[in-house]
C-alpha cells in the first residue's frame, strides 16, 4: 500500500534481512520508512538506507517523476536515514534538503557535499502549497540534529525515530499488525536507543501535546493511527522518558560452575513465593537487547556473576557496559555469585549499576565456590526486601 493520507504516500524501503542494528538484535527484520507529499511543491520526507535506493526509487516513480521532487526533508542525520540523499539528487538536482543546523552540520560532514540546504529551527514553516508543513527539533532523540515535522493540513506527525520499532512487515498500520505486538517492539526500541535521553523525551512530548494528532508515521516499523492507539504510545513514552518501571523484578546472570546458577534459581523461587512478579535471564541464552527490555520494564534489577581473573565473567561485563550507557534510573538493585578466593571482581558489578542509575539495595550476597542449602535459604531475605521495596 502507498497511499497513506490525501496525497500522502509510502515510498520506504522494507528490510526483511536486518537482524542487527548495532548491536540491537532485530529478528523481526526493520522498514525504513520515507514518504512523498504530492503538493504544488512535491517534498520527500526522510529517505532510506543506502543499499534500499533502488526500492525506494521505484516507489517514488510509481506516484511521481523523482525530477519533480522540490524538497528533501532529513529529520535525522544517522545513515539508515539519510544515506540516499545523494543518490536521490542526482535525479532531482534543484531540489533543497531541509534539515535542522545540527542536521546541516551532520550532512555536509557526511556526504563532503555542498547541496542547496534550507535550515530550519523549532517553530519555523515551509509552505509547499497548499500545505504549510511546521518544524520542531528534538536534539538528543537520538541524536543532537534530530527534528520532527508536521502538517497541520493533514494533522500528521512525522517524528523520525520517536514512536517507531523494528518491524519488517507488508502492514503499515500498527492494528493492522497487532497493537500489543507493536507496542512490545516499540519498548524493546525505546529500551535500546532512546531510554538514555528521557529529559529530552519529556520536553519534546511537552511541545508536541496540544498538536492535534490523527496520524504518527514514524521512520522504522508500524504507524499509528487509531486514537486509542495514539494515546496508549504516547502515554507509554511518557512514562519511559520518567523512568517508571512495573513493580516487578529481572534476575540476570551468567554462571561457570553452575554455583552462580543455582543461587539465580533460589532468589527466583523466593521472589515468585512473595507474590512479585519476576524473569530469571540467562545471558548465555538471552540477547542484551531483549535483557535491557526487561531492565526497563523492571523497577528491581538482580544481577549475578561468577569471577574470572578477579573481574566478572565477559558476558556480565558486557551487559554492565551496555547498561550504564543506557541508564534505565531510578531502580533498586542486587547483586549476588560465587567466587574463589577474592571477591575483588564483585566492586564492578556495584559499581556499574549505580553509574546506571539503579541503587545496590545492600552490600551484595556472594558465596564461595559452592552455595549449600543454609546459603540458599539466606537468599529468602533478599526475596523479602524486594517486596518491601517495590510494594511500599
Amino acid at each position: 500500500m502507498s497511499l497513506i493520507k490525501n496525497e500522502i504516500h509510502w515510498v520506504g524501503f522494507i528490510d526483511g534481512n536486518l537482524r542487527n542494528f548495532h548491536g540491537y538484535a532485530t529478528p523481526a527484520g526493520s522498514t525504513y520508512n520515507a514518504f512523498i507529499v504530492l503538493d504544488e511543491k512535491p517534498t520527500l520526507i526522510d529517505t532510506v538506507k543506502s543499499y534500499g535506493f533502488d526500492e525506494m526509487l521505484a516507489r517514488i516513480r510509481a506516484v511521481i517523476d523523482p525530477a519533480n521532487i522540490r524538497y528533501i526533508i532529513s529529520n535525522h542525520t544517522e545513515m539508515d536515514h539519510s544515506g540516499t540523499i545523494e543518490q536521490l539528487l542526482a535525479y532531482c538536482p534543484q531540489a533543497e534538503v531541509v534539515c535542522s543546523p545540527k542536521g546541516e552540520e551532520g550532512l555536509r560532514r557526511h556526504f563532503k557535499k555542498n547541496w542547496k540546504f534550507k535550515v530550519v529551527n523549532t517553530g519555523d514553516t515551509l509552505s509547499i502549497g497548499r500545505r504549510s508543513l511546521q518544524f520542531f527539533l528534538m536534539p538528543m532523540v537520538h541524536w543532537p540534529d534530530s527534528m520532527a515535522t508536521y502538517s497541520p493540513a493533514d494533522r500528521i506527525l512525522f517524528p523520525n525515530d520517536a514512536f517507531g520499532q523494528h518491524i519488517a512487515s507488508p502492514e503499515r498500520f500498527a492494528d493492522e499488525y497487532g497493537i500489543d505486538r507493536v507496542c512490545e517492539q516499540a519498548a524493546k526500541y525505546y529500551a535500546n536507543i532512546v531510554m538514555p535521553y528521557g529529559n529530552q523525551v519529556v520536553k519534546v512530548l511537552e511541545a508536541l501535546q496540544a498538536l492535534p494528532l490523527e496520524m504518527i508515521l514514524p521512520s522504522h516499523g508500524l504507524f499509528w493511527r487509531r486514537p486509542e492507539d495514539i494515546r496508549r504510545i504516547v502515554d507509554l513514552y511518557g512514562r519511559w522518558a520518567r523512568y517508571e518501571a512495573e513493580n516487578r523484578a529481572v534476575i540476570i546472570y551468567d554462571s561457570m560452575w553452575h554455583s552462580t546458577e543455582k543461587m539465580a534459581q533460589a532468589l527466583f523461587y523466593a521472589i515468585e513465593k512473595e507474590n512479585i512478579p519476576v524473569s530469571l535471564l540467562s545471558l548465555q541464552t538471552s540477547g542484551l537487547s531483549d535483557v535491557i527490555t526487561e531492565v526497563m520494564r523492571s523497577k528491581c534489577v538482580l544481577v549475578g556473576s561468577s569471577i574470572l581473573n578477579n573481574n566478572v565473567l565477559p558476558t556480565v561485563g558486557a551487559f554492565l557496559t551496555y547498561v550504564r550507557g543506557l541508564k534505565p534510573r531510578n531502580r533498586y538493585g542486587v547483586t549476588f555469585g560465587s567466587y574463589g578466593w577474592s571477591t575483588v571482581g564483585f566492586k564492578m558489578l556495584t559499581d556499574f549499576l549505580r553509574e546506571a542509575g539503579i541503587e545496590p539495595m545492600d552490600d551484595g550476597h556472594y558465596v564461595r565456590y559452592i552455595p549449600d542449602a543454609a546459603e540458599l535459604a539466606q537468599l529468602c531475605a533478599v526475596a523479602a526486601e524486594v517486596k518491601k521495596r517495590l510494594t511500599t
